[in-house]
This record gives structure tokens, C-alpha cells and sequence, in this order.
């Protein structure tokens, strides 16, 4: 989930208030403003506040309150003491979304479900909300069968989902299609640590595996309720050195409809080249990087990727052979620098370190130091997307980080929750690569493999 820096301006008109709590956007009406929001477990003046979607497009509150008005509330809540499978399926909406709430502050799980409430309907607009943050609410399912399309003259149709399945994180990104490219419908990361050991057994742990399928189910979930009629998974390092990925292959298959693509690393190159460089306004040949949880990639070209490589080296990887301490030591940095020393040497070999003209930096890394590096107080993709960040920056990140424990870096707020503990030699691995290929400094990417998939699905194949 995200929070754009304009997004807080339109929530507040759309409110007519300003927001009580920190939030970001779950998900957006066609024409780009927010639809739903989350809403943080406690309000800015320390109370709970339990209701944790919040549909906040005046339109689509209009819409459900003249559902509401028809005295459906009433209606529903009988339905749901006299019908076993709908008051069935309503209590485990009840559960979902009080277990969701739980995620952000544990104690707030025990607040009740949707709305606050913990039996019955309460309130249509929480639940249609729900349903659209990709809660499993016949209640929100019900009220959307009925008020949409919410803008008149919106087609969702054509609408895509792309789903990156990373060693580190899991992301969602669903889409509106428009002359072969891509505008964000919904946006959201979560990280589940799918890759967690599979360097040293070369197999899934079950419970990274359980954590990840959980979150891809509600991934699919909000995608199919905000119209995306196809859903593409790709799934990176963790799942293609896994020998036992079989069980991975046919829990996606039911979830999404059809089997995750494993990408070899080339083309997990290519697809964030696709997605960085397409509109770039910058000067080629452009170098993109991706550092993922179990390797980096790197591809080099204009319109198309010229030259690709993918070396084992990431941040989960390296944090776990090298088992820091908590802060690290001068040794423990020693070590990640060789290890991302020697892979990256390995790249240059393929990737000539003498033809970029611009140097792009995409995923949460580079994002995240950079959100460091610029002193933000929220992370914003607005102020992040499309800055320098330069190589002097990046060193004064890493010894500032590298001073801190996990838990004071996990207290940062642009930090996303589970990256923690391996931001420490994802930086050290950045630093490498501006080292090794000469850079003075990269210009970050807010768009990367996500939209490569994405737009893959709505073009085909070609130059940008």
C-alpha cells in the first residue's frame, strides 16, 4: 500500500476533515484518486480506531448510502441469522479483518471485525470497502453487485494484475490498460520472507510458503474486486533455486487461476528493464538494477536489453551467510562486501562497465535508502521517483544504518516492516554496484518488474 504526497490533500477533501490517523491508499478509481484507504489501528491522539478500511470516494459513499437508505443494513443482518452459509461466511469476513488490523498493531486484533463490530452489518460502506482491499466479505461482495461501475463512464474492463513473488517480499500491482501502458489502479507489498533458508536447504519452508500463499490470496482477491481480468505471477530467485517447488506451483494455480511463471533471472533483468526505462526521460543507454532479496539483476541496452546478467546476491542471501551481528561490526560489513564484490565482478563480465549513460536503481533497496538519504518522514513514491541518488549519499546511509539495531531501524519511518534486518546488505550491495560500473549516482525507479509484467500483458512484444 502507498501514500502518494498529493494523495493526502484529495483525502482530506474528499473527508472534508483532515484524516485522523496515518493511512495510505488500497486502492484507486480510474481516474487516479483514492478509493479506499487504510487506516492505521490507533488515531493520532493514541485511541483505537477500528475501522480499518475506509471508503473514502464521495461518489462511491453516495452510491452505498442509497443502498443504505433502502434499509438493506436491516435486511442483510436478518439474512445473516437465517441464512447458515451467508452468517457463515460474514463471521469469517469478521475474523479476516480483525486478524488484517492484527498485522499493524497486535493488541488491535481483539477490537472486533469489520467496522468494529464483531457479529452482524454494521455499516455497508466498511464492508464494500473491505471487500475491495480484498477482504472475503459476501456483505462488500453484495453491495458491489449493486453500485457499480461507481463512476458512470469508467471501464474497468481490460484491467490486469501483476503479482512479483520475491524472495524477500510479495507485490501487487493491478492496472488500467491505455495505448500499451499501464496506469496503477492498486499498488501494495507485503513482506513474507518466502526465500527464508532456501539458500542453505535449496527448499520452501512451509511456513514462508503458508505466510505468502495467505497474502497472495488477498492480493488476488482485491484484484478480481477492482475488475483485473487476468492475474500474472512471477516469481523470482527463491522459488527457481527451490527443488521443491511443486506444492508452490499448484497453490498459485488455485489462487490465481493459472501457474506462476518462474523467470530466470535474465528475464527478471529484462522485465525490469521494461518497466523502468518505458517513458524514461533520460539519456541512453541506460543500466538497470534490481536488488532482490535472493540475487540482483542488472541489463544494459536503449530500446531493448542488449546485455543481461543475474548473480546470486541479495539481501536475504548475503544477511544470512553472513549472520551479522545486531548492529554489525566492521567484519560483518567486510564480509557483505565480498560476497557482493565477487558477484558483481561476475556481471561486469557480461555487462560492459563503460556503456551506461544512465544508471537506474529500482525495488525497495534503492527506494528506502533513498527515502533515508532525502530525511522523508513518510515514505512517498512522489518525492522518491524519478531523484538522484547519489553515491556519497548511499555510503552515509549504510554507516548510519550500520550504527543502528534492527529495532532502530525498523522504528525509521519510511522502513517497510520485514526489511529491517536486511536493508543493512542491500545498501552495501548498492554501493557496489555504482563502485564497480563508475557512478557517481543513479536515478531512482518507482517502476520495475511490476510493470514489465504488466505491460507484457497489455502489448506485445517489441521496442518501448
Amino acid at each position: 500500500m502507498e501514500l502518494r504526497g498529493s494523495d493526502l490533500a484529495v483525502v482530506a477533501e474528499q473527508l472534508g476533515r483532515p484524516p485522523l490517523t496515518d493511512l495510505s491508499v488500497v486502492a484507486r478509481c480510474g481516474p487516479g484518486h483514492p478509493l479506499v484507504i487504510r487506516n492505521h489501528p490507533v488515531d493520532r491522539a493514541g485511541k483505537p480506531f477500528p475501522t480499518l478500511f475506509w471508503l473514502s470516494c464521495p461518489t462511491a459513499v453516495k452510491a452505498v448510502s442509497r443502498v443504505e437508505g433502502d434499509g438493506w443494513i436491516k435486511r442483510l443482518d436478518h439474512r445473516a441469522r437465517e441464512d447458515p452459509a451467508f452468517g457463515s461466511a460474514l463471521e469469517a469476513a469478521h475474523r479476516e479483518y480483525a486478524a488484517e488490523r492484527g498485522r499493524w498493531v497486535p493488541d488491535s486484533a481483539g477490537w472486533g471485525g469489520v467496522g468494529g463490530t464483531r457479529t452482524g452489518v454494521k455499516c455497508l460502506h466498511a464492508h464494500y470497502a473491505n471487500h475491495l482491499a480484498g477482504g472475503a466479505d459476501p456483505v462488500g461482495a453484495w453491495v458491489a453487485e449493486r453500485v457499480e461501475p461507481i463512476h458512470p463512464d469508467e471501464d474497468p474492463s481490460g484491467r490486469v494484475a501483476a503479482v512479483d513473488m520475491g524472495t524477500n517480499s510479495i507485490r501487487l500491482l493491478v492496472a488500467a490498460t491505455t495505448d500499451g501502458d499501464v496506469a496503477e489502479i492498486a499498488r501494495d507489498m507485503v513482506i513474507t520472507r518466502l526465500g527464508q533458508g532456501v539458500d542453505r536447504t535449496g527448499r520452501l519452508a512451509p511456513g514462508a510458503l503458508r505466510r505468502t500463499m495467505d497474502v497472495l490470496e488477498r492480493h488476488a482477491r482485491r484484484a478480481r474486486a477492482l475488475g483485473a481480468e487476468r492475474i500474472r505471477v512471477g516469481a523470482t530467485s527463491a522459488v527457481r533455486d527451490s527443488a521443491d517447488r511443486r506444492l508452490l506451483e499448484t497453490e498459485v494455480a488455485r489462487i490465481t487461476g493459472g501457474p506462476p511463471e518462474i523467470l530466470s533471472g535474465e528475464r527478471e533483468a529484462e522485465l525490469s528493464f521494461l518497466g523502468a526505462t518505458r517513458g524514461l526521460d533520460a539519456p541512453p543507454p541506460f543500466l538497470v538494477f534490481d536488488i532482490g532479496g535472493g540475487s540482483t539483476e542488472l541489463a544494459l541496452g536503449i530500446d531493448a536489453v542488449e546485455a543481461a546478467a543475474s548473480v546470486d546476491v541479495g539481501t536475504v542471501r548475503i544477511s544470512e551467510r553472513v549472520g551479522p551481528a545486531d548492529p554489525p561490526g566492521p567484519g560483518d560489513l567486510e564480509a557483505m562486501r565480498r560476497f557482493a564484490d565477487a558477484a558483481l565482478a561476475e556481471a561486469s563480465e557480461v555487462i560492459p562497465v563503460s556503456r551506461a549513460a544512465t544508471v537506474v536503481g529500482v525495488a525497495g533497496t534503492t527506494t528506502t535508502v533513498q527515502a533515508i538519504a532525502l530525511g522523508l518522514d513518510r515514505y512517498d513514491p512522489e518525492a522518491i521517483h524519478g531523484t538522484a541518488l547519489t553515491r556519497d549519499a548511499v555510503a552515509e546511509v549504510l554507516e548510519r544504518l550500520a550504527e543502528m539495531t534492527t529495532a532502530e531501524r525498523r522504528a525509521l519511518p519510511v522502513m517497510a516492516p520485514g526489511r529491517e534486518d536486511v536493508i543493512v546488505a542491500g545498501t552495501v550491495i548498492l554501493g557496489g554496484i555504482l563502485d564497480r560500473w563508475g557512478a557517481g549516482s543513479c536515478l531512482v525507479s518507482e517502476r520495475d518488474i511490476l510493470e514489465g509484467l504488466a505491460i507484457e500483458m497489455v502489448r506485445p512484444p517489441g521496442p518501448r
